[in-house]
């Protein structure tokens, strides 16, 4: 299966050259804290217009709008995942929009509430999909010394170990990174300045066979 991923458009959706392949991962900020609904009504028509089978979408932290279950509906063209999970094409999928901040979208602020946040994760998942990164992981620019993911994710994730774990927020991090057990994807689109400067992310991912 061909998975392309990406996040943090910021309301630039329009301007993604999307390439094509078989599942659509959106990590979340889609606005840039908008409380204008017609910036998800468009979003939802871009996404209709892709012509992938499967397609995924959390919140991020700007969205806002995306707390509020009359906005949630207007997602539906694709599959909205807010701390749930789904299974689709025969793959296992869990989102979450939580961030470690206070006074954003989805900010779980203590790391003891967080710890409880990521129990919810299941075990055995063929993709995991949240807004932040784990500590250390694809969260911090080239050249820079600041961390921004979170270490309760990271410990949940290295318990868990789901094969790919999709994810932006922090721009700098871009890239990819394979580990033993999980793929990592920081799919970013969004450069330094606001523009964006980077193509989503193309994978090829195995589909689990069933004996």
């Amino acid at each position: 299966m061909e998975i392309i991923c990406l996040s943090d458009t910021h309301e630039l959706h329009r301007d993604v050259r999307v390439p094509d392949g078989d599942m659509l991962i959106y990590a979340g900020d889609i606005t840039f804290f908008s409380k204008d609904p017609s910036v998800l009504m468009d979003f939802n028509d871009w996404l209709g217009e892709l012509s992938h089978k499967y397609k995924i979408i959390i919140p991020g932290n700007h969205d806002r709008l995306l707390e509020q279950r009359k906005h949630q509906q207007t997602i539906t063209n694709a599959h909205l995942l807010i701390n749930a999970g789904i299974e689709l094409g025969g793959l296992k999928i869990w989102g979450s929009p939580v961030t470690p901040y206070a006074d954003t979208a989805f900010g779980i602020p203590t790391a003891e509430a967080r710890v409880k946040h990521w129990e919810l994760m299941p075990i055995g998942l063929d993709i995991l999909i949240t807004h932040g990164p784990p500590l250390e992981v694809l969260d911090c620019a080239p050249g820079q010394n600041f961390h921004g993911g979170c270490p309760q994710l990271r410990d949940a994730v290295v318990r868990k170990h789901p094969r790919l774990h999709v994810f932006g927020h922090v721009h700098g991090g871009y890239g990819t990174l394979p580990t033993l057990n999980t793929m990592f994807a920081n799919a970013a689109l969004a450069g330094e300045l606001g523009d964006l400067d980077k193509p989503p992310i193309k994978l090829r991912f195995a589909v689990p066979t069933v004996n």
